[in-house]
């Protein structure tokens, strides 16, 4: 099989493509462009200028991890057409109403179907519902392109596991799950994977197991996140440190160690719509799973309104509180606010016409403006009635109690540590957490 993609990749007589350079299609993007040749598409133009001068637009990756790249920068179709393996790395969002909504999917497929030929291969990584790839890219490929799937070209699906900031979980040292459109293709796919992934590659049964696989491994820890976030609301009512009982309960052996949040960003809170979408579809209503979801997007109207009690508990006027709230991003040490719930907490506290003040080392403060209509201040005041700590960013872990005092109006105001992260430094303050 000397002409097979995976040797013309290798020989580089054919050319890579990833489609969308995100925070997942980027660093592949680089990685491939190791060993073979690579063009990186957005149709971002703005991005694809920065990525041409070796700046990651996500922040995520050093200038240096551009060096020595085989790789062709673009926001051009014409550059696409003597691509002969395609990797399609899109964000798969929700709607206003948690529908899936695959309109960067069908664009980006779209694009691909424009350049397809005969021979050519296409491999998903977008997260979506098992069946999406075959009944919902495939037409629009075969339609556009004119050319018969797995006939004229070959599709498969390996989904990304890549975890924002996190730099020891990376796409080398974590096993990926691929697939194919039958034995050829899935045994070619693996091959041009294990070119990147060290750590090796799971060959999935089918397109649609290696779909079902992704969406459940989210799926799974929102349920149990969400479970944690139910026991610390009963928890706050019977008076108990919930991380107290969770350090207690973690003795055992075969305890599962999660902790209560908020659950946001564009996996953990958005993947279980998907799956449900798909559930009812045929014909299933989804009780654990939308529970789940349930939970976890209350929690941040929850500490809203909890922080909103404690400083009424304290005689203050509550149209007259001034609130700070530290942290922006979905997760720590991040730039990424794509789902942020601490926008929920902040929704919460406005309700109550209380006035909030928003910290972030790491968000755009015109990103914040344009997603959510709130921009960031530049440093806190000292005349608040409570601070919320909402993100564990490494420079919230250094501050002090005296810190957080100085920002406050009273030296007894409400200290809100969602994280936990605090837990017995705070002695003066009145402390609360999830």
């Amino acid at each position: 099989m000397s002409n097979s993609i995976y040797n013309k990749l290798i020989n580089k007589e054919a050319k890579l493509a990833v489609i969308g350079l995100g925070y997942v299609g980027l660093p592949i993007a680089l990685e491939f462009a190791k060993t073979i040749k690579v063009v990186g598409f957005d149709i971002n133009e703005e991005r694809v200028d920065l990525m041409k001068k070796n700046i990651d637009p996500s922040n995520e990756l050093d200038s240096s991890e551009f060096e020595g790249c085989d790789i062709e920068f673009t926001a051009s179709l014409e550059d696409l057409k003597d691509v002969q393996f395609f990797v399609v790395a899109v964000p798969t969002p929700i709607d206003d109403a948690n529908l899936p909504n695959l309109s960067p999917l069908l664009g980006a497929t779209k694009t691909v179907a424009q350049v397809l030929k005969k021979g050519d291969y296409v491999v998903f990584e977008s997260t979506v519902y098992p069946g999406c790839t075959e009944e919902d890219c495939v037409p629009v490929l075969e339609e556009v392109s004119g050319l018969k799937f797995k006939d004229d070209f070959k599709v498969g699906y390996s989904p990304e596991r890549i975890n924002p900031g996190d730099k020891e979980h990376t796409l080398q040292n974590v096993i990926k799950v691929v697939s194919g459109c039958g034995v050829e293709s899935s045994d070619e796919i693996a091959k041009t994977y294990e070119l990147v992934v060290h750590a090796g590659v799971h060959r999935a049964a089918s397109i649609k197991v290696a779909e079902a696989a992704k969406i459940i491994e989210n799926t799974q820890r929102d349920v149990n996140i969400a479970l944690i976030n139910e026991l610390s609301i009963i928890f706050d009512r019977l008076n108990i440190n919930t991380y107290d009982v969770l350090e207690a309960a973690g003795t055992k052996w075969n305890f599962l160690k999660f902790s209560p949040g908020l659950v946001g960003g564009h996996c953990i809170g958005v993947d279980p719509y998907y799956l449900t979408h798909k559930a009812m579809q045929a014909g299933y209503h989804s009780k654990v799973i939308t529970s789940g979801r349930y939970v976890n997007d209350s929690m941040g109207y929850y500490i809203g309104k909890q922080t909103v009690k404690k400083i009424l508990a304290k005689g203050q006027s509550i149209q007259d509180a001034k609130v700070l709230v530290m942290g922006a991003t979905f997760k720590e040490d991040v730039s990424d606010i794509r789902n942020s719930k601490v926008i929920d907490i902040i929704k919460e506290l406005k309700s109550f016409q209380v006035a909030v003040d928003l910290v972030d080392p790491y968000a755009s403060s015109e990103e914040m403006e344009h997603e959510y209509g709130v921009a960031l201040t530049d440093s806190p005041a000292t005349d608040y009635d409570a601070v919320i700590v909402a993100v564990n960013h490494s420079e919230y872990k250094k501050l002090t109690e005296e810190d957080f005092k100085g920002m406050m109006k009273n030296k007894n105001g409400v200290f809100v540590d969602v994280k936990g992260i605090y837990k017995g430094k705070i002695n003066e303050l009145e402390y609360w957490s999830l």
